[in-house]
């Protein structure tokens, strides 16, 4: 385990053992918050991995690492669409494969999208639908509160069904749109994963904030937990001013989805 950067609280659990867990996150020119991403994967205990979106032989890098997270920024400046050209580099065709495509597969390789990196997963077709601008055409930064509809995920197993958590939010091109067909079988295959609790802050089809692959193995969603997972830096609780750590469980959730599994890579 790394530990360049101080840890702020034990965040260990008797459900998540796995400290040997070798988790990849990818950078992409224009990613932002992959340094706090790699930090999130610390305090929960993992090996954090630097990836490289270049790199030359992905599918070797990958075969050594039990998850993946593509973070959050403007990956080619959203020149194009975001999400848009990031999804034809080498790193995301081994990503596509590792987790076993659109479908996912129940051992395949855990991916979490978050923000830019659930834009990616819409553009690579491991996820359903696409993200466009936000409806009220501005950049949006606030603590959002949202509610956990599904707990069976390799990303979400550590919350509760029904549980309301904060976490920070903040994009341009955050508004999630898809055919009512898609939007339907979302629905009824119980792949809505989190859903905007209290306002819609970008006008996403059915509040929609995160969603899943078939597998439960391929999360997306918008907002940032990796910006939650520290007391003294965290949107702010009813137990005091940055103390929210809702994000936490994202990582930890992994953990315990490996543990199941047998174990690390």
């Amino acid at each position: 385990m790394t530990t360049d950067l101080p840890l702020i609280g034990d965040y260990s659990t008797p459900q998540t053992p796995l400290s040997g867990a070798r988790i990849g996150v990818v950078t992409f020119p224009g990613t932002l918050d992959d340094v706090d991403a790699l930090r999130a994967v610390r305090l929960t205990g993992a090996e954090a991995v630097s990836l490289w979106h270049a790199d030359d032989d992905a599918a070797a890098t990958l075969a050594g690492l039990d998850a993946v997270v593509i973070p959050g920024g403007f990956s080619y400046g959203d020149y194009l669409r975001a999400g848009a050209i990031s999804r034809f580099a080498p790193m995301m065709t081994a990503i596509a494969e590792a987790a076993g495509g659109p479908e996912g597969s129940a051992d395949g390789l855990p991916v979490l999208g978050i923000c830019n990196g659930f834009q990616i997963l819409t553009e690579s077709h491991l996820l359903p639908g696409s993200m466009i601008k936000n409806d009220h055409l501005h950049f949006i930064c606030r603590d959002q509160q949202l509610r956990v509809e599904n707990t069976d995920t390799a990303w979400t197993r550590d919350f509760e069904q029904g549980q309301t958590i904060t976490v920070p939010l903040k994009n341009q091109d955050g508004q999630y749109v898809a055919d009512e067909a898609t939007l339907d079988r979302l629905e009824g295959e119980g792949r809505v994963v989190f859903r905007y609790v209290g306002w819609n802050p970008n006008g996403s089809r059915r509040d929609i904030a995160g969603i899943a692959n078939p597998a439960g193995n391929v999360v997306g969603l918008m907002p940032h937990p990796e910006h939650a997972i520290e007391v003294g830096f965290g949107p702010d609780t009813e137990h005091g001013v940055r103390t929210g750590t809702d994000g936490l469980s994202f990582f930890t959730s992994v953990l315990t989805t490996l543990a199941s599994r047998g174990g690390a890579a």
